[in-house]
């Protein structure tokens, strides 16, 4: 049965405190580091918009002034990039503010992700919405979250994305568990495990970060207990849903997970996040000419 209710609505929790980044995240929110001339979650916002998700919510915490600026016009400086008739600069600072319609709901405290994303209720009401979180970036040229988008409006219920990667990365992640569907990327998932040992988890392939959620999510975190961490974890709701649908005694249409093959650039760790600004740079047609080349020398002269 099709589920003809548009997905235009995303939730975006930032409201993490950065301290993996430390002191560069004291005062800077970490989604506000560059990669490359872009902070991150311009990139994620970015996203959100290609798959037609252009009412975004971001779920901010104390001191994060400048995510909201940064989707905010700059009248002065605009007039400033004007004037010198720098018309390159002036795009680029006009483009955040035209992706989305960006509001803004605050996180008292960090109470983990399910809690995040249980502050949006209120905005996103009884629609089903998307939830990209800001350290994954996915590739421009991939589909995901539209693809994921489909998948609701082909089967209803809430629909996650699962990448594989190998057993020693499983325990940082939640894992799923899960049997086939009718298309070769889509499984229905049937259990959930957040960060388990990688001898205790039921497959190789990770909740990575995009999810598009039912609606019923919500009346499920506000009783999802704190779970690893003493948070409130959405992998908690979503295994809620992924098990009362398999032992058939709830309809909120289960969960189902996309197969991801595509590039993902992890930037919550700084290894990651090095790499992530390396391999951006050496894609860019503005500066791969110049950098490429340096980069190669440097790296042979190591």
């Amino acid at each position: 049965m099709a589920h003809t209710g548009a997905v235009t609505k995303a939730v975006i929790p930032v409201a993490g405190l950065g301290t993996r980044f430390l002191p560069a995240t004291k005062a800077t929110p970490k989604v506000m580091m560059p990669i490359v001339d872009k902070p991150a979650i311009q990139y994620v916002v970015e996203e959100a918009a290609s798959a037609g998700l252009h009412d975004v919510l971001l779920v901010t915490g104390d001191g994060q002034e400048s995510i909201a600026e940064h989707f905010q016009r700059n009248y002065e400086l605009e007039r400033a990039l004007e004037a010198k008739g720098n018309d390159e600069a002036l795009a680029a600072v006009r483009e955040p503010t035209e992706l989305a319609d960006v509001s803004y709901v605050r996180q008292p405290r960090p109470r983990g992700l399910g809690h995040a994303v249980l502050c949006g209720a209120d905005h996103v009401g009884d629609e089903a919405f998307a939830v990209l979180l800001g350290d994954d970036l996915i590739s421009a040229e991939e589909t995901l979250l539209a693809r994921m988008i489909e998948v609701r409006l082909r089967y209803g219920g809430s629909v996650v994305a699962l990448m594989e990667v190998p057993a020693d990365q499983i325990s940082a992640y939640g894992v799923a568990a899960f049997k086939p569907a009718d298309d070769p990327d889509i499984v229905v998932v049937t259990d959930l495990v957040e960060k388990p040992e990688s001898s205790e988890a039921p497959s190789n392939w990770i909740v990575i970060g995009r999810y598009v959620c039912d609606p019923a999510i919500f009346s499920v975190l506000r009783e999802t207990p704190p779970g690893r961490g003493g948070e409130i974890q959405l992998t908690d709701a979503l295994r809620s849903l992924a098990v009362a649908d398999r032992d058939s005694c709830a309809d909120a249409g289960g969960v189902h997970g996309v197969l991801f093959r595509g590039h993902r650039f992890d930037t919550g760790n700084k290894q990651d996040f090095l790499r992530t600004t390396v391999e951006f740079a050496c894609t860019r047609p503005d500066l791969a000419p110049e950098f490429v080349p340096w980069l190669r020398e440097y790296v042979a002269e190591l």
